[in-house]
C-alpha cells in the first residue's frame, strides 16, 4: 500500500534545472509514493535509481508500489480523484491522466527540455497549451515476435517485407499444422495493438471534425479478427475469454512455444529475452501490411510527479522525474531497460544495449522496431494524433470490450460496432 502523507511538514524550498533539486532552509522528511505496473520487470531497476536519489537527497523517501497494469489503468484516475492517489507514477494513458500531472515547467530548463524530449511532450498535454508534464520512459511500437525455430521445423517460409496479415495468416496456419501448436497467431488483447493493423486497413480513427469514429477499415480488420478466432487461428484464451475491457497479454503462448508469432511490441523485448533464453530462435519482423499500409501505433510510457496539493510533495515528486530525465541518467535507463528512447540526443547518438546485457538479437530487434516507427510516422500519421489524444483509451476499452462479446456470439459485428460508436459519442466528445 502506499503510505498516507504527513499532513504537517516543514517547508520544503525546491527549485528544479533539468533535474537538479536544490534544496533552501530547513526540510523535513518527504515521503513520496510511486505506483508502477511490474509486468515488464523494471520495478527492480527503478528501485535502484530511487535509492540511488535518496542518496543525494537524504530528506526523500521514495516507496515503490507494483501492481498490476490493469489497477494502473483503471484504478489510479479513480484514486488520484478521490485524493488518495500516489506522488508519482508511470503512466501509459498520456493525455487522459493530464488534468492530473505537475507542470514541470517553473522548475526546470524548459527550452533543455523542448530539445531533448519535444517529439513526445505534445502527448502529455492532451491539447492544451504548453507545459512539460513527464518523462517518456520508454518510447514504443507495435510489432509482432516470431518464433524463427517453429517456422524451421514447419519447413514455412518467413514471409518478407511488405507482407500482408493474410499472407502472415497463411503461413502461420502452416506452421500451426505442421508443428501441432495451440495457436497460429496472438495478439495482446489491447485496443491500442489493434489500431495499427487496422490502420493499415484504412481505419482513420477520426472524421473531420477530429472526433474518433469507426469506419470501413476498422471494420474490415475487426472482420479478420473475428475470423481467425472462429478457425482457431487465434487462441480463444486471451480477446474471447477476458471480460470487459480487460487487458491480457500472449506472451505465456509464445514463452512456450504455443503460436509461431505474436503481436506486441517493443517494450517486450527485454521480457522476451529473460523468458525464451535458448529455448529457440526468436526474431522481431516487419509488420505485416494491409491496403492502407504497414501500420504501426506509437506510444510509451511515462514518469509523472501527480497533484496531491501538497506543495512540498509535488516539488520533490517534480525533483526526481527532472532527475530521471537528465542524459546521464536517461541513458542508463533506456539502455539497461532496452527501451528506444525518447531523448533526441541519445537516439542520434544511440544506445550501447549488449554493454547493458542485451543479447545481439535484442539489439536487432530494437533496430527493427525503431525503422517500423519511421515508417509509420508517414504511412498512418493518424496513428500519433490517436496516441496523444485524451479519449484514446475510450476508443482502446471499447474495441476490446465490444468486439471480444462478437467473438463470443453475444453480439454481431454490425452490432459491436454500433457498440463502440455509442461509447465514443458519450465517452469522448
Amino acid at each position: 500500500m502506499i503510505r498516507t502523507r504527513a499532513n504537517a511538514r516543514a517547508a520544503l524550498l525546491a527549485t528544479v534545472a533539468m533535474g537538479t533539486m536544490v534544496i533552501g532552509g530547513t526540510a523535513c522528511a518527504v515521503d513520496l509514493g510511486m505506483m508502477l505496473s511490474d509486468v515488464d520487470g523494471k520495478a527492480a531497476i527503478i528501485q535502484e535509481f530511487a535509492e540511488r536519489y535518496e542518496e543525494k537527497h537524504p530528506d526523500v523517501t521514495i516507496t515503490l508500489n507494483a501492481v498490476g497494469y490493469d489497477v494502473l489503468r483503471d484504478q489510479l484516475p479513480l484514486q488520484l480523484e478521490a485524493g488518495t492517489g500516489p506522488d508519482l507514477a508511470f503512466v501509459t494513458n498520456l493525455g487522459g491522466m493530464h488534468p492530473y500531472y505537475v507542470d514541470l515547467t517553473p522548475q526546470v530548463d524548459a527550452d533543455a527540455w523542448e530539445a531533448a524530449y519535444g517529439a513526445v511532450l505534445p502527448w502529455y498535454r492532451a491539447g492544451t497549451d504548453g507545459g512539460i508534464y513527464g518523462f517518456h520512459t520508454e518510447m514504443t511500437v507495435t510489432g509482432p515476435y516470431v518464433n524463427l525455430t517453429m517456422f524451421e521445423e514447419a519447413g514455412v517460409d518467413l514471409p518478407g517485407p511488405g507482407a500482408t496479415w493474410e499472407d502472415w495468416a497463411e503461413a502461420t496456419r502452416a506452421v500451426m499444422e505442421a508443428t501441432g501448436s495451440y495457436a497460429g497467431m496472438v495478439m495482446d488483447r489491447s485496443g491500442h495493438r489493434f489500431a495499427g493493423p487496422a490502420m493499415s486497413y484504412g481505419a482513420k480513427y477520426f472524421d473531420g471534425e477530429g472526433h474518433l469514429v469507426v469506419d470501413d477499415g476498422y471494420r474490415a480488420f475487426a472482420q479478420l479478427m473475428l475470423d481467425w478466432h472462429d478457425s482457431g487461428l487465434m487462441p480463444p484464451d486471451i480477446w474471447p475469454a477476458v471480460s470487459g475491457s480487460k487487458y491480457a497479454n500472449g506472451n505465456e503462448l509464445f514463452f512456450n512455444s504455443e503460436t509461431p508469432f505474436y503481436m506486441s511490441g517493443s517494450w517486450n523485448t527485454s521480457n522476451v529475452q529473460a523468458n525464451v533464453g535458448d529455448k529457440f530462435d526468436w526474431s522481431v519482423v516487419p509488420v505485416p501490411c494491409g491496403p492502407a499500409g504497414c501500420g504501426v501505433m506509437p506510444g510509451g510510457t511515462g514518469l509523472v510527479a501527480l497533484k496531491s496539493g501538497d506543495a512540498e510533495a509535488e516539488a520533490a515528486a517534480a525533483g526526481f522525474v527532472a532527475w530521471m530525465a537528465e542524459e546521464e541518467q536517461a541513458r542508463e535507463w533506456y539502455s539497461r531497460t532496452f527501451a528506444i528512447p525518447a531523448n533526441a540526443a541519445l537516439q542520434k547518438d544511440g544506445l550501447d544495449y549488449e554493454t547493458a546485457g542485451a543479447a545481439p538479437q535484442v539489439s536487432e530487434a530494437l533496430k527493427a522496431f525503431t525503422a517500423m516507427a519511421a515508417d509509420a510516422a508517414e504511412q498512418t500519421p493518424q496513428a500519433y494524433d490517436l496516441q496523444g489524444l485524451q479519449f484514446g483509451f475510450v476508443m482502446y476499452n471499447a474495441t476490446v470490450q465490444y468486439l471480444s462479446a462478437a467473438m463470443n456470439d453475444e453480439l454481431t459485428l454490425d452490432e459491436a460496432l454500433d457498440k463502440i460508436s455509442e461509447e465514443l459519442e458519450t465517452n469522448a466528445r
